[in-house]
């Protein structure tokens, strides 16, 4: 017999849901720029940037590690350090200030290869400009939705990061060579642009090839060509933010309140004038608020959490940090890893996250934590098994529908291709469950006025946690899969699971002494 509270619950649910349709189009703005901004920093950064320093400028794999490594760790110490200058400021200006600085970086990356120019005012510049946009990001989510609307609004701010990271996914492998996406998107083109000499557009290039720029006749590394498609995607985030979003636009319990600036506060050069200006009073601001911080108890334990959440987030530092290099080797130049690895996580997160922020909307972030990161840390012990564990599957028609259907790669199906395929279900899985609660967590308990500054502190545990990633990447690349010499790949993965399973260990064995309140929910 069917249950008569089917439709009613079937109604909560879908209010749930649609519950952002009153939000203001600040927060929608905020989902499109971060859209644009990930599709960006998946052409013109992540996977992008270790091929690109050991291909285009020379650095052996090991300096490869080390120099992404100081360049992600710099981004997480700038991102900490700037949280307090995005609660001074205010999103719009801070959200400005980053677009132009990734602007200015990306096309420095593009135009040229000299290492003393593009490292400091390229490489490391964008990290500056990716840094300023991080805290924003999470803050605007929270100012623009209220208590009942903000677990939906920071799923599908997570989702929605997602998408972006799915198409800069599809595009970094159609550049290299992916056939399947490079034959898709000139079609799309085609049928929009018509006449337009399609083929000169950058798909198909290979690991190692080269672009000639239209009209301008320079020519492009492979590499170089994502740095371009990133500052591309750069600009309509930018124009976007800088027409549309409204300063002093604040959701509440009772609905939008909007405090006006002056109308010529952000104009031209006199926003420009102010910005020292401004920068010189948020230093002081800056210390009080960071003082203030240290001294909340709920702090210290929210630090110590972030500090074993490190662990399961390695799986990721290690996606971007060794997973490119493992894969040429591993799998060939050309091999369209970025589809599993990426896309396929991407693509899950989008539909799993809402759902699964609608029905556990209940159940602590904590608790949500230790369940999704024992699921993500385990994940990762299917590429540490033994590669023709998998040849079963790889020779059947799950490898047939992956790899020849989907992927378009001729031939023997290599087997870590079902291995990863399987690693990367499991891992898209915990992650939608722990994930986008953390992002919750942070902002949940965070003082009014300060919710840039606490997501931004809460960070500070990731400098050292990509410090050592680095280092290690360098070091499991060259001790268990060389370029040259026999390999034990699936040692080094089994390092990188054992790591990760410090975060749902750590946090089980220290739940009493860490776990803190969160607003509407009680301890468990």
């Amino acid at each position: 017999m069917p249950d008569a509270s089917s439709p009613s619950r079937l109604a909560a649910f879908l209010q749930k849901i649609t519950c952002l349709r009153c939000a203001p189009r600040e927060l929608w703005i905020i989902y499109a720029a971060y859209i644009l901004e990930n599709i960006a920093y998946k052409c013109g950064a992540a996977n992008v940037v270790r091929l690109w320093l050991h291909s285009d400028l020379g650095f052996s794999q090991m300096d490869a590690s080390w120099w992404i490594a100081t360049w992600s760790a710099i981004m997480t110490l700038i991102t900490v350090l700037v949280g307090s200058l995005t609660d001074s400021m205010g999103i719009r200006r801070t959200f400005l200030l980053g677009f132009l600085i990734c602007l200015v970086a990306r096309c420095v990356m593009v135009l040229t290869i000299c290492h003393w120019i593009v490292l400091p005012f390229g490489l490391y510049l964008q990290a500056v400009g990716m840094a300023l946009m991080v805290p924003v990001m999470i803050a605007g989510v929270k100012k623009f939705s209220n208590a009942a609307q903000r677990t939906i609004a920071f799923s599908l701010y997570y989702a929605l990061m997602n998408l972006g990271f799915a198409i800069g996914d599809g595009i970094f492998d159609g550049v290299r060579g992916s056939k399947a996406l490079g034959t898709w998107v000139l079609s799309c083109f085609g049928r929009t642009f018509g006449s337009i000499d399609l083929s000169r557009l950058p798909f198909g290039l290979g690991e190692n090839g080269h672009w000639i720029m239209p009209v301008i006749g320079m020519e492009l590394s492979s590499y170089r060509a994502l740095f371009l498609i990133g500052s591309l995607f750069t600009v309509p985030g930018l124009l976007l933010v800088w027409f549309f979003l409204r300063d002093g636009v604040e959701m509440t319990e009772d609905g939008v309140v909007i405090t006006p600036r002056p109308k010529n506060a952000d104009s031209g050069l006199s926003w420009i004038a102010t910005l020292w200006t401004t920068c010189k009073a948020t230093a002081s601001q800056s210390v009080s608020i960071f003082l203030g911080l240290w001294q909340q108890p709920a702090f210290h334990r929210f630090l110590v959490f972030m500090t074993l959440v490190v662990g399961v987030r390695m799986i990721f530092f290690q996606l971007t940090f060794t997973y490119p290099a493992y894969s040429i080797l591993e799998l060939g130049p050309g091999a369209p890893f970025a589809h599993i690895t990426g896309m396929l996580n991407s693509v899950m997160i989008l539909v799993l996250v809402p759902i699964c922020g609608v029905l556990t909307q209940k159940v602590s972030a904590y608790r949500m934590v230790m369940v999704g990161s024992l699921i993500s840390a385990l994940s990762v012990f299917f590429i540490a098994m033994p590669p023709h564990w998998f040849q079963p599957l790889a020779d059947g028609w799950l490898g047939k529908v992956i790899v020849t259907d989907w992927l378009e790669v001729t031939g023997p199906v290599n087997p870590i291709y079902i291995s990863t395929f399987i690693f990367i279900v499991f891992l898209s899985i915990g992650e939608a469950l722990w994930s986008p609660r953390l992002y919750e967590y942070s902002a949940a308990i965070a003082p009014r006025g300060q919710e840039a500054s606490y997501m931004a502190l809460s960070m500070l545990p990731y400098f050292g946690g990509k410090l050592a990633a680095g280092a290690l990447s360098g070091w499991l690349l060259e001790t268990f899969c060389p370029e040259t010499g026999p390999r034990h790949s699936e040692i080094m993965w089994m390092v990188v699971g054992c790591m990760a399973l410090i975060t749902p260990v750590g946090a089980y064995i220290f739940r009493k002494h860490i776990q803190v309140q969160e607003d509407g929910r009680t301890v468990n």
